[in-house]
């Protein structure tokens, strides 16, 4: 952990990885079509936006079932195993409008449910697993697939 990500919110973290996944997105509606292997997966505009909300939609779903004192719901997301044909679908300005839209709404879902915790409920955090601090600092770790995929502006 660098000093930068040690003095950001944890709100402020997950808001600052949607920024920099759709500032890359902006450019990727003059993708070529051809997928980008990294890693031994294959990654796709469409593929980066889709792990990015599964991501955000899934570590949600954790922190609010440990929040009312449930187990978490396992997730049966594929991940980035599997590429879908939508994955290598066109990316289109509709589609950027699209991510912009659904990653910016979940992003502030995010930052105004971390913004209401205290510091000890973001750092003593119900239930098994990471912290809630920790695992807003997970989430920054989705900018992967944007980076994988990169800057075609």
């Amino acid at each position: 952990m660098n000093e930068h990500t040690q003095t950001v919110t944890p709100s402020a973290a997950v808001t600052g990885m949607v920024d920099h996944v759709l500032a890359l997105a902006a450019g990727w509606t003059r993708w070529n079509g051809e997928p980008v292997h990294a890693d031994g997966r294959v990654h796709t505009p469409h593929k980066a936006i889709r792990r990015v909300a599964d991501h955000l939609i899934d570590h949600l779903a954790e922190l609010e079932a440990r929040l009312a004192g449930e187990e978490p719901q396992p997730d049966h997301w594929h991940a980035s195993l599997i590429t879908t044909g939508a994955d290598l679908a066109p990316f289109t300005p509709q589609d950027l409008d699209e991510a912009r839209s659904r990653l910016t709404r979940l992003a502030r879902v995010w930052a105004n449910r971390l913004d209401a915790l205290t510091d000890e409920q973001l750092d003593d955090s119900p239930g098994e697993g990471w912290s809630f601090r920790e695992l807003a600092r997970h989430l920054t770790e989705s900018v992967y697939y944007a980076d994988a995929v990169g800057d075609l502006s």
